[in-house]
C-alpha cells in the first residue's frame, strides 16, 4: 500500500459516515407525521379605509346667563340640570322703581294721545294752525318712546332662556346683589354635539362635508355615536400642519356633554381588498409573512405588504392573490417545506364590513 493511499483511507471513511447519517436524517424527516393546523383562503371583502383623531364635545349653542343690570333677586324659578324652553322664565329681579316709572309713562302717553284728538278735531275746525297739531304729534312720539325704554328696562329685570336647552348650577339665591355680567347660570343645547379635531393635511384630498364618521367615549365603553363631517376649516394651521375639522352628532337622549373627549373616525369610501385574518401575519423585525399552502399540502413562508388593520383581520397589499391558501392557526410549529394536516375545508373567510382605522398623529 503506498504511502497516499494509507493517508486517504481515514478521509474516505469519514465521508462515508457523514453520508450515511445525512441518509438517516432524510428518512426520519420524510417519515415525520403532517403538521395540524388550520388554513383559509385569501379573500375579497369591502374595505373601508378610515381616519382617527381625537376631539373635544361641544353643545350645538352655548351660553353663559347673566344679569344686564344692578338689581336684587326675587325669585329663582329652576333648579340645577332643569331642562329649559326659550323663553322660560328663570330668574325674577326686584323692579318696583321701574313699575312705579311704567305706569308714569304710561300715563303720560295717554295723556298725550287725548291732547292730540283734541288738537286734531280744533284743526279740523280752523281754530289751531297745523303746526300746534305737528307739535303735539311730535309729543305723542316722545311719550311712546319714554314708555318703551321703561318696558325694556323692566323686561332686564326678568332673565330668561334664549333657547331651549339644559342649564347648569344655579349661582344666586334669593336676596342676591347681581350686577351686570353676573353668572346666574350656564345654559347648553345638546340635542345635537359639535365634534372639533384636527387632521393632518396628509388626509385633506380625503375629506369632505358629508361624510359619516363615528364617535367613541371612554364614558360609553362600546358604544358608537354615529354623525356627519359638517365644516373643514379655510386654513392649515401652519406650525402643527392639521386642519381643523368640525362634525355633527345627534345626541337626543343627551348621553353626550360638551367638553368631553371622543375618539372620532371618517370613513373613506368602500373598495375591494385581500384580507386575510391577523393571526395570521409572522411577524419578524419590520417583515411581515404568511405561511402558504401549495398542492403538495406543504408550506412555504411568502413575505406580504400589509395595509390597514382592523378588529381581528389585515388588508394584504401585495404577496398573496386571490383565493390562495394560507396557514391561520399552527404557525408558530411550520417551518418552510413542512407537511401540514389541515383540520378544517379551506373556505373564504367571511366578509366583514367593518371599517378599518388608520390613526393620525
Amino acid at each position: 500500500m503506498s504511502f497516499a493511499l494509507r493517508h486517504m483511507l481515514p478521509l474516505i471513511g469519514a465521508i462515508a459516515m457523514l453520508s450515511a447519517c445525512a441518509g438517516k436524517k432524510d428518512s426520519v424527516a420524510a417519515k415525520s407525521p403532517p403538521i395540524t393546523v388550520t388554513t383559509v383562503a385569501a379573500a375579497l371583502k369591502p374595505w373601508s379605509d378610515s381616519i382617527e383623531a381625537l376631539g373635544t364635545a361641544q353643545a350645538n349653542e352655548s351660553v353663559m346667563v347673566t344679569a344686564k343690570v344692578t338689581e336684587t333677586v326675587v325669585r329663582v324659578k329652576f333648579e340645577d340640570g332643569d331642562l329649559v324652553e326659550a323663553g322660560q322664565v328663570l330668574v325674577d329681579l326686584s323692579g318696583r322703581a321701574e313699575l312705579a316709572g311704567l305706569d308714569e309713562a304710561a300715563a303720560a302717553y295717554r295723556e298725550a294721545e287725548q291732547q292730540l284728538r283734541r288738537q286734531q278735531q280744533l284743526t279740523e275746525q280752523k281754530l289751531v294752525p297745523a303746526s300746534q297739531l305737528d307739535t303735539q304729534r311730535a309729543t305723542v312720539e316722545t311719550a311712546r318712546a319714554r314708555l318703551d325704554a321703561t318696558r325694556a328696562r323692566l323686561s332686564d329685570r326678568v332673565i330668561t332662556a334664549p333657547f331651549a336647552g339644559v342649564l347648569g348650577f344655579r349661582r344666586v339665591s334669593p336676596g342676591t346683589l347681581v350686577t351686570p355680567g353676573t353668572t346666574i347660570a350656564s345654559l347648553d343645547d345638546t340635542s345635537v354635539i359639535k365634534l372639533e379635531f384636527s387632521v393632518p393635511e396628509l388626509y385633506l384630498a380625503s375629506l369632505a362635508p358629508g361624510q359619516k364618521i363615528t364617535a367613541l367615549s371612554a364614558a360609553y365603553p362600546g358604544t358608537e355615536f354615529s354623525g356627519v363631517l359638517r365644516t373643514i376649516d379655510s386654513r392649515v394651521d401652519p406650525v402643527t400642519r392639521a386642519v381643523g375639522v368640525r362634525a355633527e352628532i345627534p345626541n337626543p337622549d343627551r348621553a353626550l356633554r360638551a367638553g368631553m373627549l371622543l375618539t372620532v373616525r371618517i370613513f373613506q369610501p368602500e373598495r375591494q381588498a385581500i384580507v386575510i385574518p391577523e393571526i395570521a401575519i409572522v411577524q419578524i423585525a419590520r417583515e411581515a409573512y404568511v405561511f402558504r399552502v401549495d398542492a403538495k399540502n406543504t408550506v412555504e413562508r411568502v413575505s406580504v405588504r400589509l395595509g390597514q388593520r382592523r378588529s381581528g383581520e389585515v388588508e394584504v397589499l401585495t404577496g398573496l392573490i386571490v383565493g390562495e391558501r394560507i396557514v391561520v392557526d399552527g404557525t408558530g410549529k411550520l417551518r418552510p417545506g413542512a407537511l401540514i394536516r389541515d383540520v378544517a375545508p379551506p373556505t373564504a373567510a367571511t366578509p366583514n364590513v367593518a371599517p378599518v382605522s388608520s390613526t393620525t398623529n
